[in-house]
């Protein structure tokens, strides 16, 4: 039982984590994309009353939430393809905050240019 905490409480296992759970969280927006997207074949009224209604802080707060899983789950591809083809092992958890790092970072400027 201590065993499994400590796995679990490895930055690896942090890193498997949010990359499945930023999957999970972009597959489900996809519906709600696609839908988007199809305002504009219903006409340009339907899609500037879709478009106002993006204005609002809520679907603002939202876009950066999307940014940040989007930045997340492509750092972990990115770590795990790396994980895959390339052959180190001592500073693989310098890469883990690298990655973090950055995916907030894409999070915090796409929010700063909301601002």
């Amino acid at each position: 039982m201590k065993n499994d905490f400590r796995a679990r409480n490895h930055p690896a296992y942090w890193a498997f984590l949010v990359h499945r759970v930023s999957g999970l969280l972009l597959a489900l927006f996809l519906p709600l994309h696609f839908w988007a997207l199809g305002q504009a074949l219903q006409g340009e009224a339907q899609l500037d009353s879709f478009l106002r209604w993006t204005e609002q802080p809520l679907v603002k707060f939202a876009e950066v939430v999307l940014v940040l899983l989007l930045a997340a789950h492509m750092a972990g591809g990115v770590r795990l393809l790396m994980l895959e083809f390339l052959a180190w092992r001592d500073w693989h958890k310098s890469l883990l905050a690298a990655a973090a790092g950055l995916s907030i970072a894409a999070g915090l400027a796409f929010l700063l240019n909301l601002v």
